[in-house]
């Protein structure tokens, strides 16, 4: 568990420095920006590479996905009607451009962050567990359904563009890749190439980025390097005699080749990527900042926004409190993979998982810039950072949860094995 606590440190120090870092020095964010995906992908890459698919049994990941769905859905939903209901006048309830707004901001609390999650996870020696074979997957369909469903909120801010269905299709093409060449891809797997596949997959969604943005500004094409990080991993090929769960039970254990100079810089780049996930959260300012960052390149005025420009600073006593309710109320829409998989795992162990689902990170941030960026801002963008925040710094007291639900409790297939009726005996 030293690395959990590690790792939580290293988060929260990321975090301390963000609020003293300048907003208006788009060269550093743009560093820390390409830096975080570059280590991003360093770990999906490993995450693919230990992947493993039973294509036997496509409709468990059609349920998985419903399930990821959920996940992703139920705290958008929830903190969508509280930025309504609870935050806004009730003279613009039935405002169309409010409703945009709120269902935009609200979508920071919807993605798992992935890297985070599978960092932690590992750190605490759970990376041979049901529970970590299930939200790994329950994770990437996650994040993948948040950029599915802004899609359609990018339209309603900007209305339709073909950036958008081009980003549907690489989706759609990424995945039947994986599926198809899954640890086929005969290429080298040792950490230096792996930083530089890693380098390559960063690099090429920002010329991407800065291409679209160049053509359209309104509509850039914005892939992540999740999905295609974690496809590659998936592709490479592995030895005849790898063994993925040799060394997962060891709290020392990161995913990827299991050799003691590999599993030195998986900790090395999760460290990084720990500090500069908490150096990508935007800074926490007062009510006379409506907008707590600047995207590169661009500044957006808060009183562009209708919630913004209709609605005072409540107070900090008052925002507080609905930084409690935001994250109470987006954690609880992660809780519905605890009510299934009822044939799989012990309930302690669907607890985990939906726990597990909880913490949060830069695809949460990246929202928030994607808010700013439309000119939203006020109490409710001051909430959802703050909210963010707090349960980024609770990551590893998620994680510590986890751990202890799943004490003395066997792996579903001892629970399989210890339930079975008992063979008939031997005359």
């Amino acid at each position: 568990m030293r690395k959990v606590v590690l790792y939580s440190l290293l988060l929260v120090g990321g975090l301390a420095v963000a609020q003293f870092l300048p907003t208006d020095n788009p060269g550093l964010h743009w560093t820390i920006r390409v830096l975080t995906m570059v280590a991003l992908s360093f770990i999906m890459i490993h995450v693919g590479y230990e992947f493993e698919l039973d294509k036997s049994r496509p409709r468990q990941y059609g349920w998985d996905y419903f399930v990821a769905f959920t996940a992703a859905a139920f705290p958008w939903v929830f903190c969508t009607l509280y930025f309504v209901f609870v935050m806004s006048p009730s003279t613009l309830w039935g405002e169309g451009e409010l409703w945009k707004e709120m269902l935009l901001q609200a979508r920071f609390a919807s993605p798992t962050s992935a890297g985070v999650l599978f960092a932690m996870l590992a750190a605490a020696g759970l990376a041979a567990t049901w529970v970590f074979r299930k939200a790994r997957i329950l994770a990437i369909f996650d994040d993948l359904d948040t950029i599915l469903l802004m899609i359609p909120l990018k339209m309603a801010m900007v209305g339709f563009r073909w950036q958008l269905a081009v980003v549907v299709l690489v989706i759609v093409m990424l995945l039947w890749m994986a599926w198809r060449y899954l640890h086929r891809l005969r290429a080298p797997t040792t950490w230096p190439w792996v930083i530089g596949y890693s380098v390559a997959i960063a690099a090429s969604s920002e010329v991407i980025y800065i291409l679209s943005k160049a053509i359209d500004q309104t509509v850039p094409l914005h892939l992540e390097v999740l999905l295609p990080a974690f496809v590659l991993g998936a592709m490479l090929a592995r030895p005849v005699n790898h063994d993925v769960h040799r060394n997962d039970a060891l709290a020392d254990h990161e995913h990827g080749p299991a050799s003691a100079g590999e599993q030195r810089v998986s900790t090395i780049v999760s460290s990084v990527f720990m500090v500069l996930v908490g150096l990508s959260m935007p800074a926490i300012r007062g009510p006379q900042d409506g907008a707590m960052a600047a995207e590169v390149g661009t500044q957006a005025s808060a009183a562009s926004s209708l919630v913004a420009s209709n609605t005072s600073f409540p107070g900090w006593d008052w925002i507080a409190i609905h930084v409690l309710a935001i994250t109470v109320l987006s954690n609880l829409g992660k809780m519905f993979p605890a009510f299934v998989y009822r044939r799989e795992a012990h309930w302690r162990q669907r607890l985990a998982v939906a726990i597990g689902m909880w913490p949060r990170g830069e695809v949460g941030a990246g929202v928030l810039v994607i808010s700013i960026s439309y000119g939203i801002g006020g109490p409710v963008l001051t909430v959802a950072a703050l909210s963010l925040a707090v349960n980024l710094l609770l990551t590893g007291v998620f994680i510590l949860i986890v751990k202890r639900l799943l004490l003395a409790v066997p792996e579903p297939d001892a629970i399989s094995v210890a339930t079975a009726p008992a063979p008939p005996a031997v005359p």
